[in-house]
């Protein structure tokens, strides 16, 4: 079989025609007319005129600062949280690249670009020859104008997720470099030496794990910005370009190699003049490892540490928000490539306390395997300072077998990357109390006992054939005023104001101080569009699918003198061309009477400011004036909740992953638990818990700390009643505490052949409260919590 020589001939034939349109298009400087376009010049081989559609520059932007780039997630005071890429860059203009590393760029990879006009005519002679007449390895004789094509050529078909376009910017045929020159020639009319090389330097891949551009090179690899690289580290980095898989110094086994490499590109600044002999020789016997000082280029939450919560809300937030695209997709793309300033309303004063609070009061390793969740905001303003979670953030598959580790932030509502919310016990009763007064009742006003509900014939709005019996701690409700009924935290009252008002206006005054259920089912309904809370129960907290966050804003907008704001977690967003991009608004509004607000407080306070009240362990520290309410729901979830003027909190504990397991000894086998009954927490073992007993300390933590360490001074001034809501009473007609109890239905009770299902939620065992409802009749009215995977 013969050796067919005629497709040899023909491949010859190939190679020097395109090598003619080579050289007439470099000889030509660009002049494509007369040169590279020349019909006889393609008429030579029919097979080129298939590509000559794809010889053009149109539609390729230059610009560096649209080029893919890291966005930086920052706390309030500056302070940089996470960063986000596909591929991580930062862009830089040339001033701030030293001028040694310029010099060892055009050394290494282009020592004539500065007088070539965009093809090196003496460097595309030398490729040729070495590839195609001495047979050795191809090279490519591409200047550096040439690769800043390929590389924009690159970035733009990636930008658009065009993958042909992609794979024509990378191929190994003439016809790419064809269309490299051509455009190159086209670059350089059009930009100056300076602006390519600049350009050149932003795009390139300088390492491995998505390294792109000079500045991240020179934070990675040794911890400094791009214009402070010296001779050695601006040739150490400098054929990392050629290589980046190889040539990475970051990685140990590539060292000798880098090493070599680098050396060479030495003897290319020295043969340029660009280094004196000696700084050469130096450089050289300097072992790369006493160089180097290696950063980590880990991104996402999972670099942010105890942030890490507070960041995967920031980015939900972003990817939920319009303002950011029109699409999630476009929102992420934005976050991965759009090299965004994102500044944040995290305080780290304030998510510090709060990690360490919730973590001192159940460690993350602790048997019980309990969360405790703290979310804050600050009053009048929306921004939410912190979250505490007595958990690692982990968004890998690791944490699905590790209850220590979750990437699910139970403080927030589902949408935003948390559960699906939690019954809040009798922190839902200032609500009520909110509610009262709003339809023109005084809160000294006594009302008889409530000890008995039927829905059907005693609620104005609410028909359903159910039945309530009602008693607190253990005995029948007494007449008492609605004030008496906060500060007692008694359920009868609350099923008293309930029978004169109805349940539209306590679903109204929820609504308009910041309630919403947690679940993204209900996102887009009003409360009285959602079925599942529009029952009796709700008036003690049972029901209710509420996060942390949430309340903690309900709490805020009592302590802002009744604004009420949209939770926010993001105070500006830059681009990288330096302009604004519009954030999500707090949307700050008047939503009840500043004189409801005010005696809401005051009514508050009244179980905390005497030792006697059974809420006094919420008392902060120095006498500072608190506002506080604690409750148990049921016997799953422990809560505290409160606020000063300057914050405002919201504390919980209970079985959130909806999982926990304990070994029993005798069986030998783990079994699930969920309630808090016969409970050892942290070293501590009660057979009852209740809400003051675990929540409280943790809210206290917190606020006490957080207000230390922000130096906030104390303000005593809130909390005036107006005498309008008083009836005339005087402050003293009120006593107890604020802390209390609240039960209502088994949470997810469906109906049964039992006769009853029973709750207790006390604050402290004098103010225990058990309500039976008959489960046969009533519809199931609370939401269970799952843990909702990312």
């Amino acid at each position: 079989m013969g050796t067919m020589p005629e497709k040899k001939s023909n491949s010859v034939k190939r190679v020097f025609t395109l090598l003619l349109a080579y050289i007439m298009f470099c000889g030509a400087g660009g002049v494509v007319a007369t040169g590279f376009l020349l019909p006889a010049v393609f008429g030579a081989n029919s097979v080129i005129k298939t590509v000559t559609p794809s010889l053009k520059a149109e539609g390729i932007d230059f610009s560096i600062t649209k080029l893919p780039q890291a966005s930086t997630l920052y706390a309030a005071d500056g302070s940089k949280m996470a960063s986000f890429y596909t591929q991580n860059r930062i862009v830089v203009p040339l001033s701030e690249v030293s001028d040694i590393m310029q010099k060892a760029m055009v050394a290494s990879e282009d020592r004539r670009f500065f007088q070539h006009s965009g093809v090196d005519v003496q460097g595309v002679l030398r490729a040729f020859v070495q590839t195609y007449v001495k047979g050795g390895s191809t090279q490519g004789g591409s200047s550096l104008s040439q690769q800043y094509v390929k590389n924009m050529l690159l970035a733009q078909a990636e930008s658009d997720d065009d993958p042909i376009a992609a794979y024509h910017a990378t191929e190994d045929t003439i016809a790419r470099k064809l269309r490299e020159m051509l455009i190159a020639v086209q670059l350089e009319k059009e930009y100056s030496k300076a602006e390519i090389l600049q350009g050149y330097l932003n795009i390139a891949q300088f390492g491995t794990r998505n390294l792109y551009g000079v500045e991240s090179a020179a934070r990675r690899y040794f911890n400094k910005s791009a214009k402070d690289l010296n001779i050695v580290e601006a040739a150490t980095i400098t054929p990392i370009t050629q290589n980046p898989s190889k040539y990475d110094p970051s990685i140990e086994a590539n060292q000798p190699e880098t090493e070599r490499q680098r050396n060479i590109v030495l003897d290319l600044m020295l043969q340029e003049g660009y280094i004196t002999q000696q700084e050469h020789d130096d450089a050289v016997k300097t072992p790369i490892k006493d160089t180097l000082h290696i950063t980590s280029v880990d991104q996402g939450c999972m670099t942010a540490g105890d942030a890490a919560f507070f960041c995967s809300y920031v980015v939900k937030q972003i990817e939920n928000s319009p303002e950011f695209g029109a699409t999630k997709e476009d929102r992420q793309k934005l976050l991965n490539s759009g090299g965004l300033e994102i500044h944040t309303t995290m305080d780290v004063n304030a998510n510090n306390a709060a990690m360490n609070a919730a973590r001192q009061a159940i460690p993350v390793d602790d048997p019980s395997q309990f969360e405790m969740m703290i979310a804050a905001i600050r009053p009048g303003t929306g921004e939410v300072l912190g979250f505490g979670i007595n958990r690692t953030y982990d968004a890998t598959d690791a944490a699905k077998d590790d209850f220590r580790r979750t990437a699910v932030n139970f403080a927030v509502d589902q949408i935003d990357g948390g559960g699906t919310g939690f019954s809040v016990g009798s922190t839902w009763k200032p609500i009520n109390l909110v509610a009262w007064m709003r339809e023109g009742h005084s809160i000294t006003e006594v009302l008889p006992a409530g000890n008995t509900l039927n829905e059907r014939n005693e609620v104005p709005d609410y028909h359903a054939n159910v039945t309530w019996n009602i008693s607190n701690s253990g005995a029948r409700g007494t007449a008492e005023s609605p004030l008496q009924g906060l500060v007692n935290s008694h359920n009868t009252t609350q099923v008293a104001m309930l029978k004169v008002i109805g349940l539209t206006p306590i679903l109204n005054a929820a609504a308009d101080m910041g309630y919403h259920s947690a679940t993204i089912a209900d996102k887009d309904k009003s409360l009285l569009e959602q079925k599942v809370l529009y029952n009796p129960p709700m008036v003690i907290g049972t029901g209710v699918s509420a996060s942390p966050l949430t309340m903690a804003n309900v709490y805020a907008t009592i302590a802002a003198n009744g604004v009420q704001c949209t939770p926010i977690a993001i105070t500006k967003v830059i681009d990288s061309t330096g302009k604004d991009i519009p954030v999500p608004s707090a949307n700050c509004h008047q939503a009840i009477d500043p004189e409801i607000a005010q005696t809401v407080a005051y009514a508050m306070n009244q179980g905390v400011v005497t030792p006697s009240g059974a809420a006094h362990t919420a008392q902060l520290a120095n006498g500072r004036k608190t506002f506080a309410k604690t409750g148990t729901n049921e016997n799953e979830y422990l809560v505290t909740a409160g606020f000063t003027p300057e914050v405002a909190a919201f504390a919980i504990a209970g079985n959130a992953q909806g999982y926990h397991k304990e070994y029993d000894k005798k069986a030998g086998t783990y079994k699930t638990t969920d309630g808090f009954t016969n409970r050892t927490i942290n070293g501590v073992f009660h057979d009852t818990w209740f809400g003051y007993m675990l929540a409280t300390p943790a809210w206290v933590n917190f606020m006490n700390t957080y207000l230390d360490s922000a130096q906030i001074p104390i303000n005593n001034d809130y909390g005036n009643p107006s005498a309008k809501y008083m009836g005339g009473a005087s402050s003293s007609s009120s006593s107890g505490a604020t802390s209390g109890t609240s039960g209502g239905a088994t949470d997810g009770a469906t109906a049964s052949a039992s006769p009853s299902a029973s709750a207790t939620d006390s604050a402290a065992p004098s103010a225990d409260a058990t309500v039976t409802v008959d489960p046969s009749q009533a519809e199931s009215s609370a939401a269970t919590n799952e843990q909702q995977q990312q």
